[in-house]
């Protein structure tokens, strides 16, 4: 059985499990239709009107369903159509509905003319695989872009890492068609990777308690005939808490609306984040190599993939040196053949772009205001700038303090590690976006699921110091 919950987890448990989860379920899928139809009738930005529109039914009708399932357990407590698999299923089609169809709907418009269909960052993703294709480097200068109309510079900077422009290449071989949108790719890589990560967390895994030095063992059969209910009943009672713990997780990954939202009309932050709960998911399961390689590719991707990175690099070197080593060679190996490319071919161009404009020295300023205590700070105070500089820097080195002194020993501690360290960072960041909120919140919900996926293998093992490990 899994440790007991204490504290403020115990009170999340109790909300989240009560009517066996769909009360949160009818909470969140109500709130997000609410949020869609405000979005719809109030925003300024039109590709997110645009999605409201759609996504609004989409959320309606998952209300209306959950309230069916709700009746249906009223009526009969073990139906079927009120379990965590149909839960599941929901959510698959309330993503769908919610997410890919205003996506899709949106790059057919585009495709055929109308130019309010998608978010700046799009284009710039575009733009940048086309600068690949052609120059061997996705950034332009900084004489370039200033040679630009004024209005178009903001659009000539790619303040990614320059692994984002592969999003871009099918628009920078194909031409214009709805299925070369980047959107679309973003799409198919963010389900991809979640696919993996569910399918790693919902493995079963059979392993006996190990003594400090000796790896997790394959538990023994047992003879035929032979009846365990006490294991039996412990281990079926912890896949299904197992099971409900990841499709919440996955719900807040996806049909969240700032999830959905970001994902339909921009979406460069999906792949980002799903490839990094796969890193996590890999964790919980031993597979330092495969999460290295996952968080690697996020890390090429966007910057904000590198502070988890570095969590995981802190919790495989705490397990053991082995671990450590695999886990490094994805999630340093692959930033850093990603970046040299772009460094052989203008080391000037990729300074501008992925360090002088995110830190305000651009020719022009980021967009990216959301009125966050740094935002706040940085615009209300003298010297604003550097007083939100310095406290972001002293969040930074508090983190860096805790993961020296109590580093993550397991998966699910390095996700907390990751979700409020990068809640932290945007909150205090003097320019940032309320959608960079869907990194701390997917983190956090990943947790409870690490946890539960990993007892078989983090609960009953003893990490290894680093000093004396021999692996």
């Amino acid at each position: 059985m899994p440790p007991p919950a204490s504290g403020g987890r115990r009170y999340w448990n109790r909300a989240d499990r009560a009517a066996g989860g769909l009360a949160a379920d009818l909470v969140l899928y109500a709130l997000s239709a609410a949020f869609a139809a405000v979005t719809a009738a109030t925003s300024t930005l039109l590709p997110h009107r645009a999605w409201g529109a759609v996504a609004v039914f989409g959320y309606l009708a998952a209300t209306v369903a959950v309230l069916g399932q709700l009746l249906a357990r009223h009526r009969r407590p073990g139906s079927r159509l009120a379990g965590t698999a149909a839960r599941g299923v929901l959510t698959t089609v309330v993503w769908t509905a919610t997410a890919l169809v205003p996506m899709i709907w949106q790059a057919v418009e585009r495709a055929g003319g109308r130019l309010d269909r998608a978010q700046e960052e799009v284009l710039v993703i575009e733009h940048s695989g086309a600068r690949l294709l052609d120059h061997g480097t996705p950034y332009l200068g900084r004489d370039a872009i200033a040679a630009l109309p004024g209005g178009e510079q903001l659009l000539g900077y790619t303040p990614y890492q320059p692994g984002m422009a592969i999003f871009g290449l099918p628009r920078a071989l194909a031409g214009s068609a709805w299925w070369t949108d980047a959107r679309i790719w973003f799409a198919v890589a963010t389900a991809a990777a979640l696919g993996v990560a569910v399918s790693l967390l919902r493995r079963q895994v059979r392993t006996i308690a190990a003594g400090p030095s000796d790896p997790p063992r394959a538990a023994p059969s047992v003879p035929s005939g032979t009846a365990n209910p006490g294991r039996s009943a412990a281990a079926a009672t912890r896949a299904g808490l197992r099971d409900a713990a990841v499709v919440r997780a996955v719900q807040l990954a996806t049909v969240l609306p700032v999830c959905a939202l970001t994902l339909a009309t921009g979406g460069d932050d999906l792949p980002v984040l799903a490839l990094c709960l796969l890193a996590l998911a890999c964790a919980a399961r031993d597979r330092y190599l495969g999460a290295g390689l996952a968080v690697g590719l996020a890390a090429a991707l966007k910057l904000f993939a590198w502070p988890v990175a570095l969590v995981l690099l802190v919790h495989a070197v705490i397990r053991n040196r082995r671990a450590g080593a695999r886990l490094a060679i994805g999630a340093i190996g692959l930033p850093i053949a990603a970046l040299v490319p772009a460094q052989l071919v203008d080391s000037a161009a990729l300074v501008e772009n992925v360090l002088r404009f995110p830190l305000g020295h651009g020719l022009v300023t980021s967009p990216a205001q959301s009125p966050f205590p740094g935002y706040l700070i940085a615009g209300s105070l003298p010297a604003g700038r550097v007083i939100a500089a310095a406290l972001l820097v002293a969040v930074g080195l508090l983190i860096a303090v805790l993961l020296v002194r109590r580093p993550p020993r397991t998966a699910a501690s390095a996700a907390l590690f990751c979700g409020y360290g990068l809640l932290a960072a945007i909150l205090l960041m003097p320019s940032t976006r309320f959608g960079y909120l869907l990194y701390p919140v997917a983190f956090l919900a990943w947790a409870p699921a690490l946890r539960l996926a990993g007892t078989a293998t983090e609960a009953n093992s003893v990490p290894t110091p680093v000093a004396a490990s021999t692996s």
